[in-house]
């Protein structure tokens, strides 16, 4: 059988013997379809990928070259033709990258000396970075960033089940290099804290966290997140929870990502996106010499529009939102998940943001992914209703939501439902709103609950589902707000979640009175550990 790695330079394998793969090209043509196992790779991207935006006028010609020398060497049955491209058809199993993600996969339960065992093996498949012969090729870079973050991931993992089995000394010196490599990974700092003052050495164990909060200070102008802080207490006072394992920090328990998870498979999650004005707020104050003090955007915002007319804010709105500043990893977490669900037989998801630009679209858009758009009208004729903007662009606004059902489904696309208006990027510019001044606001506030002017199935899907919140402070009014727009007086019915860093006692007082679970990890750590716990789109077509 053969097998296909990427885990290192790109090689294919049969019996022991590595096959000669050609020159540059033609090993990267390979690349790209190994990348895309199982499904078409179109002509022109192929094209596109070797030989960027101005290909020569032989391309096609030596593409068809290189697939055929390369059908050669692997078979015909296994580099196939395909009207618009040419398909790889191989198993999971015949690539090392989805080897690795299965054996981490099966590496989340068990006790800790069988999920180190899986973990080193999974680990001993890297042969160096991966795809090291193209690691400036533009189609590698998504792939190469996601199978690095997998790597880094495991390696935690792995160190985090032989602390478990009290390995500790003999960690200390693999975790002193890889903390020299990864200054800012605090999870890696406080594993290497812990083996130290599981190994006797208290004093290094302080002084490994010293160096931890000079290297955030100095680099990024941050503390240490409250979990490494917390760590570094529980070593002063000398926990007795430390010497049992209780105490291992830069994590949340992995029954709760395994909890999220399987409500995200089941369909049953509505992530609610929020988005940090502050710097909207300085730019508004500065454009229009606004009196600004400690005034909050929407009293900016009123101050604009009143004096300068909504026209000239909306404009400079417009220009701030629709430069393509790029996704987030929430965002491009959100735009992986689509493939998923359809494995798993679950509906697409609901998500919700009060963000005003289109970058979670684009994510969709960039992953190959459809999507319908449900967005507020703040202002204008139809002020105060919801419009549906489809897949094609076309948008119709929606006066009857107890009857608008046939128009949108979670069983066809993803619909992204946008609490507080976007932008419209066409001329006309006909769907663009923003709850934005005071005024908005107001009018906001003064509407029946939010959730009745929807669609009815996205209500109901409203009403029966877990919340995921993403980058909302409980203690800003406009989370209360939403809340209150989408529940009224209603709790929250099934467990929810709200990713924040570092929240305050008055924070975590708002989020307990909803019965939401705070997870204090920083963003980016929280998503890349949840993708590490989802399964790949083969494995989840199995269950």
């Amino acid at each position: 059988m053969l097998d296909f790695r990427i885990l290192g330079p790109v090689e294919v394998w049969r019996d022991g013997e590595r096959f000669p793969l050609g020159i540059a090209k033609q090993r990267g043509a390979l690349a790209l379809l190994i990348l895309e196992a199982g499904r078409v790779v179109s002509t022109d991207r192929l094209v596109d990928a070797l030989w960027g935006e101005q290909p020569p006028r032989t391309a096609a010609t030596s593409l068809q070259n290189f697939v055929s020398r390369l059908r050669k060497s692997l078979g015909n049955d296994m580099l196939v033709t395909k009207p618009s491209g040419y398909q790889l058809a191989v198993r999971p199993e015949q690539v090392d990258a989805e080897r690795f993600r299965g054996l981490c996969d099966e590496a989340r339960t068990g006790a800790p000396d069988v999920r180190a065992a899986k973990l080193a093996e999974a680990l001993a498949m890297w042969r160096g970075p991966p795809l090291a012969d193209f690691s400036f090729a533009s189609f590698a870079q998504g792939e190469i960033g996601r199978l690095e973050a997998l790597r880094l991931s495991a390696l935690e993992e792995r160190i985090a089940a032989d602390l478990e089995t009290g390995r500790h000394a003999e960690l200390v010196g693999e975790l002193e290099s890889l903390v020299a490599e990864h200054p800012l990974r605090e999870r890696l700092r406080g594993q290497l804290m812990l083996a130290l003052y599981r190994s006797g050495r208290q004093a290094e164990a302080l002084q490994a966290y010293l160096d931890a909060r000079r290297e955030l200070v100095d680099e990024l102008g941050i503390e240490p997140t409250p979990g490494l802080q917390e760590l570094h207490a529980s070593i002063l006072r000398q926990d007795p929870a430390l010497a049992s394992g209780d105490g291992a920090p830069g994590s949340a328990p992995a029954h709760r990502f395994d909890e999220v998870v399987a409500s995200i498979l089941a369909g049953r999650v509505i992530p609610v996106l929020g988005t940090d004005l502050g710097e909207l707020r300085s730019r508004l104050a500065k454009r229009f010499d606004c009196p600004s003090g400690e005034a909050a955007l929407p009293e900016i915002a009123q101050y604009v529009a009143t004096m300068q007319g909504s026209g000239p804010l909306y404009d400079e709105l417009h220009d701030v939102f629709e430069p393509d500043t790029g996704s987030t990893s929430v965002h491009r977490f959100l735009a992986g998940l689509p493939p998923l669900l359809r494995a798993a037989g679950s509906p697409y998801q609901l998500i919700v943001t009060t963000s005003y630009d289109l970058a979670l679209e684009r994510a969709f858009a960039e992953a190959g992914e459809e999507f319908d758009v449900v967005s507020y009208l703040a202002t204008g004729p139809h002020r105060g209703k919801f419009c549906h903007v489809r897949a094609d662009g076309t948008g119709t606004t929606i006066d009857l939501p107890n009857t608008y059902a046939t128009e949108l489904s979670l069983e066809r696309r993803t619909v992204i439902l946008k609490l507080h208006g976007q932008i419209d990027e066409t001329a006309e510019r006909t769907w663009e709103s923003f709850v934005v001044t005071e005024d908005d606001y107001i009018d906001y506030l003064a509407q029946a609950q939010v959730a009745s002017l929807v669609p009815v199935g996205l209500t109901a899907k409203l009403q029966r589902s877990h919340f995921l919140f993403f980058g909302y402070a409980m203690a800003d009014w406009n989370l209360r707000l939403l809340l209150h727009r989408l529940r009224g007086d209603q709790p929250l019915t099934y467990r929810s979640w709200a990713i924040q860093p570092d929240p305050s006692p008055l924070e975590q007082e708002f989020w307990r009175r909803r019965e939401v679970d705070v997870v204090e990890l920083p963003l980016e750590q929280y998503v890349e550990t949840l993708a590490a716990h989802l399964p790949s789109a083969q494995t989840a077509e199995t269950r």
